[in-house]
């Protein structure tokens, strides 16, 4: 009986232990701005991916980096070179400004980013320098060889940002960050499961206009376009071109809602979920912390 009763008060004092925690963790996160930071393979990934979440977070107070793991230096069928790579870096710096981010484009060649040790460690330095809390990337199943290459570089730095002895001139982080990726449509070895879906109605209309600046991308169709890209889509028309990737985008948004109804409906509740028109949606990485639901509410503090 004795054993009985100290087994039960073990018992209790691990779950006040874990309780309280949680808390902790809860309280930590209302004290400060949340610092997010999202890599995508190239220059308009992360804003393509997760433009309208950046913008909430933004509006919110909470910081935001987003990096293009390449130059983008061959992403355009007209031109190449140093001369797209500037061209690349200052659309996502004015896109940034409209959104209320930071962002950061590496210098390293479009279609020639490796999985090496040198390129895991630049990862983990910018994870620790922003001081994350959240990480996103694409999932390492992919049709890029660059998106793959990003998705298994984040995943690699998901337990060395904690590690004090791998790239020891940037302070470890104490607390490993929630990792999640963007969605895509592949199915092998498994398909996307969001972990978590938002509404970005609210903000599509800013997400459009922070997309506008992306130029070579959006309008001329980048690696695969042509001068009838350019003309179907814009055709030096200003307002043509805004209506066209306004369009373009609310049919991609919803067909991310509508597919992932369920998830929507989950965070939101079935009245609102069901009338979400546009949504991005993330799953979690199960290589870095595994937040409750609790915890996930105060990671993307969107829902009533």
């Amino acid at each position: 009986m004795k054993c009985r009763k100290k087994f039960d008060g073990l018992i209790s004092l691990v779950s006040c232990f874990f309780l309280v925690a949680g808390l902790n963790f809860l309280h930590a996160q209302e004290e400060r701005p949340l610092r997010i930071i999202a890599f995508g393979a190239h220059p308009d990934d992360p804003e393509f991916q997760m433009g309208g979440t950046a913008i909430k977070y933004a509006k919110l107070g909470h910081k935001v980096l987003l990096v293009a793991c390449t130059n983008g230096d061959i992403g355009h069928w007209e031109m190449s070179g140093g001369e797209l790579a500037k061209r690349r870096t200052a659309e996502v710096q004015e896109a940034a400004k409209r959104m209320g981010t930071e962002v950061e484009v590496l210098d390293i060649h479009d279609g020639e980013l490796l999985h090496t040790l040198e390129n895991r460690k630049k990862i983990v330095r910018l994870i620790r320098e922003w001081k994350a809390d959240l990480v996103f990337s694409h999932r390492p199943y992919d049709y890029h060889p660059d998106h793959r290459n990003v998705g298994l570089l984040v995943q690699d730095a998901a337990f060395m940002v904690m590690v004090p002895n791998f790239c020891p001139d940037v302070p470890r982080l104490t607390k490993n960050p929630a990792f999640f990726f963007f969605p895509d449509n592949f199915t092998k070895p498994y398909p996307f499961t969001p972990t978590v879906s938002v509404s970005i109605d609210d903000v599509f209309d800013d997400k459009v206009e922070a997309l506008d600046a992306l130029e070579s991308q959006v309008y001329e169709g980048g690696a695969l376009g042509s001068p009838e890209t350019r003309k179907k889509r814009w055709g030096g028309d200003p307002v043509r071109r805004v209506e066209f990737l306004k369009k373009s985008w609310s049919n991609r948004h919803g067909r991310i809602a509508d597919k992932h109804r369920a998830s929507l409906v989950e965070w939101y509740g079935e009245d609102k979920g069901n009338e979400v028109k546009h949504a991005e949606a993330f799953e979690l990485c199960e290589y870095g912390s595994k937040p409750s639901k609790d915890q996930l509410k105060q990671l993307f503090p969107f829902f009533d």
